[in-house]
């Protein structure tokens, strides 16, 4: 089983939409996990699975911003699994129509 630590800026739509899927009013501090990292830096993260992956989501108000506002139907395809932080501004594009 594939097991990542995944920061903000390299989460993909896929991961987001399994964050808000598990977490569809968000998360509370029972949800989240606290470790140490390989440059003992204390990291939280909440966890989420799929078949095959592990992946601990760091925590950040970023996140939380980024989950409240997350539709599913606003990423192509194509866009799935691209970092969120590499792809057009979804609410920007939005208020531009």
């Amino acid at each position: 089983m594939k097991r990542a630590i995944v920061d903000f800026k390299k989460l993909t739509p896929e991961i987001l939409s399994l964050l808000v899927e598990k977490y569809p009013d968000g998360y509370d501090d029972s949800d989240i996990i606290v470790f140490k990292n390989a440059q003992n830096q204390t990291i939280e993260a909440v966890e989420v699975r799929t078949e095959d992956s592990i992946y601990l989501v760091k925590v950040s108000s970023s996140l939380e911003n980024t989950m409240s506002n997350f539709d599913l139907d606003d990423y192509d395809e194509d866009e799935f699994n691209e970092p969120i932080s590499e792809l057009p501004d979804k609410t920007s594009l939005e208020e531009e129509d």
